[in-house]
């Protein structure tokens, strides 16, 4: 639960005891499997059935009643159905059981939320946590322990590893396990949350990242109930040096329905949970198959910083393909040195010695080639990331042993270098190259999308914890949305600079406004009601003199009455007009799971079309600011791109730092700010729009 300590999960995944609600004779049932998987897999604890209707199950004996177990068990597996599940969690508390692993389901998943929030207040009278209800259960292979339905353990338990898997979907959560084993990746451990009563995906990130057993965490959500659980859960983890690997379902309108009705969550806005990833290091993968390769590559526990990539091939095709995909994902493949490239073509004059380093199909004929030139490749041109394709001769017997000789020859010399391989050889072979430390991948594009990742996380890794502001005063905001211009002086008293402007309620007022700005000026209409103005062409630029600005505060009044018919009209703003500005949008939501984020990208009426923005929850620094600012796509527009003089980007890092402070003081009142446009200049930035949204986030 946000704001309480992590939970403590010990008990629930290594229990000296655990009892089967509901557990059955055959080992084919829900009731049924748990005990019959631990029989198998040699659990050294007690295990406890109870069925009032059997003195014994599968060989153990069998008890009547909660009340009538000779020991108090860690865990429970409630496998009954409604009333009776609610009267086992009472018992079963009440006793001082720590944990219950609710299979149970028809709650919240359904609608039946009163009967949900009963279980939980039964628990929690005797401080008792539940997982689920709805979930399939969870496994820790290294105690034998399996309390989990899943049919996916019929094909073989789990592999000895070190990746951990946290996941709202049981079914997915199995299926994930099972991907892993049938590629040979061992998965130590299982947590599926379910309906996330209680414990919730982030109690097992958090748990994970404190498992001495585990390397790895592998993550798959639906929505997120407590955001700032879930963001401390993956900060813990960073802090650890522990890769988070999460895939994120619900991004369409359709997905995100189905995932409410499916665990009853929140999916949030999908932008937004990428950008809370990101802040704390995370990698997102867009599919099952990234997913598993990406925590793959993990359990090799080398992070390059800075990670830049070098290709040694003997298929010019492939090394462009390769190229590509590094490109792709923004992984640098940097030439080798000029010197190193003239010394290979020395070895071999039809080498491509570039990066990808082609040695070509001489290697048949001599197979010293790869371990020169991947030699070559480390020494003379640093790459910490260094993947090889050798298709079929890497498995071929002929082949394979001596080009395993050679590059086990280059790899002891250079053990901190990440190695990927991709070949197709048979499973024994393969197993002979993972047991020298390589990844494999046949697919080399796959491999550079897993490497990049791995050069992301080592950057996180060994970034500085951003500075966080401190002591943030309360902000008195008005009760309803204000006008413009009450915005504006809202914000110009926090600290955020706007363009000089007057709120004018006559015609003369606006000519006296603008003549004492200096002309041209921009006039809009002044509206609490008005919040698109441009929609209504509710603005005017370039009003050159005292008489054009008479007649556009006629305009304004009357295209805001015959558009707007029942708008509150306040009169009409008139500003000076700025020129030469590169104009950006900056922006808080008060995100319904993470709270208030802050958004910055190029403005202007195009934004929601060209999306070139980023997110990062509230509050935080300039330091933290500049570094959003820079990656935007359109940021070389601020930075003097063609011959511009460059914006001040640290006035622009000061606006956008204050206005996230800003959203925090404001507190949850606060639905959003739109500043659109900011005018970045070289001298400094001023907002030249400005909403303020009062009323709860949707």
């Amino acid at each position: 639960m946000s704001g309480t300590e992590p939970a403590d999960l010990a008990s629930l995944v290594r229990p000296g005891a655990v009892a089967i609600i509901g557990a059955s004779a055959d080992p084919t049932r829900i009731g049924g499997r748990p005990i019959a998987y631990m029989l198998r897999a040699g659990f050294q604890g007690a295990i406890l059935p109870v069925n009032p209707n059997r003195a014994e199950v599968q060989g153990l004996a069998s008890y009547p009643s909660v009340a009538a177990l000779p020991q108090v068990p860690d865990v429970a597996v409630v496998a009954v159905p409604g009333p009776a599940a609610l009267k086992a969690v009472e018992e079963l508390a009440e006793r001082g059981t720590r944990f219950a692993v609710m299979f149970t389901a028809g709650y919240a998943e359904v609608g039946e939320v009163a009967a949900q929030d009963a279980l939980v207040a039964a628990a929690r009278r005797h401080g008792m946590r539940l997982l689920g209800p709805n979930c399939l259960g969870l496994f820790n292979a290294a105690a034998g322990f399996y309390p989990i339905f899943t049919a996916s353990l019929e094909g073989g338990l789990p592999l000895p590893g070190r990746i951990g898997i946290a996941s709202q979907s049981g079914a997915y959560g199995t299926h994930l396990f099972a991907a892993c084993r049938a590629r040979g990746i061992g998965t130590g451990m299982l947590i599926t949350t379910g309906n996330e009563a209680d414990l919730s995906v982030a109690d097992a990130i958090g748990w994970m990242t404190r498992d001495d057993d585990l390397d790895v965490i592998m993550a798959y959500a639906e929505g997120v109930k407590d955001g700032p659980a879930f963001a401390d859960a993956l900060a813990e983890a960073r802090r650890a040096k522990k890769p988070v690997v999460v895939m994120k379902v619900g991004r369409s309108a359709v997905g995100s329905a189905a995932a409410q009705s499916h665990t009853a969550s929140i999916a949030g806005n999908d932008a937004v949970f990428s950008a809370v990833l990101a802040e704390h290091g995370a990698i997102r993968a867009r599919s099952t198959e990234e997913l598993i390769d990406i925590a793959y590559a993990a359990t090799r526990r080398i992070y390059p910083v800075p990670n830049t990539l070098g290709v040694i091939t003997i298929s010019g095709g492939a090394g462009v393909l390769i190229s590509d995909a590094a490109e792709a994902v923004g992984l640098p493949m940097p030439p080798m040195p000029e010197e190193a490239q003239a010394r290979l073509k020395a070895i071999l004059p039809i080498a491509s010695p570039l990066n990808p380093v082609d040695c070509t199909a001489q290697a048949f004929n001599d197979l010293s080639l790869i371990g020169r030139f991947t030699e070559s490749m480390i020494a003379d041109g640093g790459y910490s990331s260094i993947l090889a394709f050798f298709t079929q001769i890497g498995g071929a017997p002929s082949m394979a042993p001596a080009i395993r000789a050679q590059l086990n020859a280059v790899k002891a010399r250079h053990p901190d270098r990440l190695y990927a391989l991709s070949v197709l050889a048979s499973q024994e072979r393969n197993r002979e190259y993972e047991a020298d430390g390589y990844l494999l991948y046949e697919d080399p594009a796959r491999a550079v999308v897993a490497l990049d990742a791995m050069g992301r996380l080592g950057a996180s890794f060994a970034q500085a914890e951003p500075a966080v502001p401190g002591t943030i005063p309360a902000i008195a905001l008005p009760e309803t949305t204000p006008s413009e211009s009450e915005a504006k002086r809202l914000l110009a008293a926090a600290g955020i600079a706007v363009v000089p402007e007057a709120a004018c309620s006559d015609a003369e007022a606006a000519v006296a406004a603008a003549e004492a700005f200096g002309f041209p000026v921009v006039m809009k209409i002044l509206s609490p009601d008005i919040l698109h103005k441009t929609e209504i062409g509710g603005v005017l630029l370039d009003v050159a003199d005292a008489e054009t600005v008479r007649r556009g505060y006629a305009t304004l009044i009357d295209r805001a009455a015959r558009h707007a018919p029942s708008a509150r009209i306040e009169g009409v703003l008139v500003a000076r007009q700025v020129k030469g500005a590169v104009e950006c949008i900056m922006g808080i939501q008060r995100d319904p799971v993470f709270g208030p984020v802050a958004m910055v990208g190029l403005g202007g009426v195009f934004v929601e079309v060209m999306r070139d923005v980023v997110f990062r929850r509230c509050p935080f620094g300039e330091d933290v600011a500049e570094a959003m600012i820079r990656s935007i796509r359109a940021a070389p527009l601020l930075l003097g791109a063609r011959g511009r003089p460059p914006c001040n980007v640290a006035a622009l890092a000061r606006m956008l730092a204050r206005l996230s402070v800003v959203a925090v003081a404001a507190g949850p009142d606060l639905a959003a700010i739109d500043l659109n446009p900011v005018l970045a200049l070289p001298d400094g930035a001023y907002a030249a729009d400005a909403v303020i949204e009062i009323g709860a986030a949707t």
